[in-house]
């Protein structure tokens, strides 16, 4: 989706006793699965909770674009719940209608890449754009696996966007194993799968979101995941076997962990702030971040825990906190991914070393995660370590008479949404205000972000 063609400065500003409950959107991994297994089903499929940000509608455009009919047919009962309910008729495995138009994608590197996965085993094309952002992010990870389908692409050097995808006319099945953990390569090769005869294999290094395992269990695929013995390697390797009839479902999509991140950031850095975020999605894939910060001495509860569209959910309650760097073990970085950025604005807030290694994939994430960050965080008078796969922040503790981080710089976001996050979150705990260049790209996963956190008592403006 295209943002304006002005930017939106913002900032924020040092703030205090942050209150209240966070009420964040659906979880963004789960609503692109939802719509995607729901265009591939036989019959209607029920949404409730999905996330109506850019990245997400895209994924709606593009299901309408090859051929399967996804209405909005009303919001939530939960007031605070921005996601609406949807309706999809699905097509069917095999079914895909070919697209009479080039399938914009904007920003949402998921949604392209999980797209190509479902129509690379139909023998059609599809023309498959984005946003600047997105047209310089390689999709060869995706194309490799792809290719050993049958399918075919082309387009500009390096896999770049903007390329044409053919699917292949008689798909084989594959057994590959991902050089790097990647929910998403993974994702792409599993929908790949679906219209190959036989058995696709997965191989994965580490465990990585299961979100397609679980939801294609749901629709009625036969899936089965194995733990690989540590001495060949370790590892899991997911078994689905192919041309399944998907029956429909009804999903409630738990609330986005990463989403989550922010909120719960801001608390724990601003001084005498409680808040309660309910609904969060506790996958154990996806729950490094938190983990992580209670080894870094957070604050934080589970209360109420109960289950939704087939993932953990709790209340989560998050005080604030005098935390203390740590090492973040590199095999947890798969179940964390895109909450690095805001961890490092946590880490320049807590005493001592936070060392965040084996994070090499955001380099090529909606921006250069890593760069952006140092850079960020520099500009506003903290002291970082950039390494090629890593980063070493080094804290200065909270706002007080000896430390805290002194603020004051605008920060270039890269249309970036979670640097954008990430940076507002470090100006409501620095003795200066911090101005992000551009706001606009929130929208692609928390469109009601700026207005919730200045509900609990952010100074964001």
């Amino acid at each position: 989706m295209p943002h304006p063609s002005e930017p939106t400065p913002l900032a924020a500003r040092r703030s205090a006793s942050l209150t209240g409950t966070a009420t964040v959107p659906g979880d963004k991994s789960v609503s692109h699965r939802a719509l995607i297994f729901g265009a591939l089903a036989v019959g209607e499929t029920r949404i409730t909770g999905l996330l109506e940000g850019e990245d997400v509608l895209a994924t709606v455009g593009a299901m309408r674009a090859f051929g399967a009919e996804v209405t909005r047919t009303g919001a939530n009962n939960d007031a605070n719940d921005e996601g609406g309910a949807w309706s999809i008729h699905g097509v069917g495995v095999g079914g895909l209608a070919e697209p009479e138009g080039v399938i914009d994608c904007g920003n949402a590197g998921t949604a392209v890449r999980l797209i190509m996965g479902m129509m690379a085993t139909t023998p059609i094309s599809a023309t498959f754009t984005g946003d600047a952002s997105l047209r310089r992010r390689p999709m060869g990870r995706i194309l490799d696996p792809l290719t050993l389908f049958g399918a075919r692409s082309a387009g500009r050097a390096g896999g770049l966007l903007p390329l044409t995808l053919t699917g292949a006319s008689s798909p084989v099945p594959v057994a590959y194993t991902l050089p790097v953990a990647s929910a998403q390569v993974k994702s792409a090769v599993l929908l790949a799968g679906l219209n190959a005869p036989g058995e696709t294999v997965v191989i994965e290094p580490a465990a990585t979101r299961d979100h397609t395992e679980r939801m294609l269990r749901g629709f009625g695929a036969e899936v089965t995941v194995e733990e690989l013995p540590e001495k060949s390697g370790g590892g899991r390797a997911i078994r689905l076997t192919g041309q399944p009839e998907l029956a429909p479902m009804h999903i409630a999509i738990p609330r986005d962990p990463s989403s989550a991140a922010f909120p719960v950031a801001a608390a724990l850095i601003a001084e005498g702030s409680e808040i309660v975020v309910p609904e969060i999605c506790l996958n154990p894939t996806r729950a490094g971040f938190y983990q992580t910060l209670i080894e870094m001495g957070a604050d934080l509860a589970y209360e109420n825990p109960r289950e939704a569209g087939g993932e953990p959910v709790a209340d989560l309650r998050a005080r604030f906190s005098a935390m203390k760097g740590i090492e973040v073990p590199p095999e947890r970085a798969a179940s964390m991914i895109d909450e690095y950025p805001v961890l490092a604005v946590i880490a320049a807030c807590a005493e001592g070393d936070t060392v965040m290694r084996g994070i090499g994939e955001l380099r090529v994430k909606e921006s250069d995660r890593i760069a952006a960050t140092v850079a960020g965080l520099r500009a506003n008078g903290i002291e970082v370590t950039e390494e090629p796969d890593g980063m070493i922040v080094h804290g200065r503790g909270p706002v007080d008479g000896r430390g805290g981080v002194p603020g004051g710089a605008t920060v270039a976001t890269h249309l970036d949404h979670r640097i954008a996050m990430a940076f507002l979150v470090l100006g409501l705990a620095s003795r200066s205000p911090v101005t992000i260049d551009d706001a606009a790209p929130i929208a692609t996963s928390f469109p009601s972000f700026i207005a919730m956190m200045q509900s609990l008592g952010a100074e964001i403006g």
